[in-house]
């Protein structure tokens, strides 16, 4: 078997999951193995086919995950011959029979971008650290099982924004964008610091008490770990994928720059 990493733009995706009639970096995956003649579309994925993570709908990824039974030939590069720019494989491991690219993942990181020029960040620390460790996050997901997890992450200031990196083995839906959503209230000064132990409380919140998700996408799914794997990078799809995610880059900040100057020359 082998494992590949994958980067993503996820702003054109929605989410990472097949499903159908919507255009997801599964769907991207699956369709260039089926060009590659990897797999057979009427028999499903590759034998031993998992990712490591659904990432949601405009959610990115450095690091993404996935594994099945490849051909020797495959390598990240002759992967990307059948990708779009958005989706690129760029580096690749032999992993044993049966390894599962979700359930043997030890840990997952995320990094989360949150535009807060005006936030309080001593109360973002707070709250930060009273979320991190063991605990119930029933508050903080649709879920209904699977809700303990331990929480483990980095708050650091980084000009205008508060750049939140959160590490857990696995974590619940949403539960990464509903932890910022309610760091971001708290240091906004909009609830209150005893929000945290609320909704960490075994009641269930409903409705205006809740916390709803903040949005997907500046989140990156930026590592997966797993005990004994190490992963080499193709240099030539390692290339392809700085020079896609430079390009990705400077569109938007020219973006940016549009949309400042129509802002400025609003009377």
């Amino acid at each position: 078997m082998r494992a590949y990493r994958v980067a993503y733009d996820g702003r054109p995706y929605n989410g990472f999951q097949r499903q159908p009639d919507v255009p997801t970096v599964e769907d991207e995956l699956l369709d260039a193995l089926d060009r590659l003649g990897v797999r057979d579309r009427a028999a499903g994925p590759p034998e031993g086919y998992a990712a490591a993570g659904r990432t949601d709908a405009g959610v990115s990824a450095l690091a993404q995950t996935v594994a099945f039974e490849a051909p020797d030939w495959l390598s990240p590069s002759a992967f990307n011959s059948e990708l779009p720019a958005s989706v690129r494989a760029w580096a690749s491991a032999d992993v044993p029979d049966g390894f599962h690219a979700t359930h043997d993942a030890d840990e997952r990181t995320y990094a989360y971008h949150l535009h807060a020029p005006d936030a309080d960040d001593g109360r973002a620390r707070d709250t930060f650290a009273a979320l991190r460790g063991d605990h119930d996050f029933h508050n903080l997901t649709p879920d209904d099982d699977g809700t303990v997890r331990t929480l483990n992450g980095d708050l650091v200031r980084d000009g205008d924004y508060l750049v939140l990196e959160l590490r857990a083995g696995g974590f619940c839906r949403q539960l990464v964008r509903r932890v910022v959503g309610l760091v971001a209230e708290i240091a906004r000064g909009e609830s209150p610091p005893s929000k945290v132990d609320r909704v960490l409380d075994d009641a269930p919140l409903s409705g205006p008490e809740g916390v709803a998700p903040a949005p997907a996408y500046p989140l990156v799914l930026t590592a997966v770990t797993y005990p004994g794997v190490t992963f080499a990078a193709d240099p030539d799809a390692l290339a392809s994928a700085r020079e896609v995610f430079a390009d990705l880059r400077a569109e938007r900040q020219t973006a940016a720059r549009i949309a400042g100057t129509v802002r400025d020359g609003l009377p």
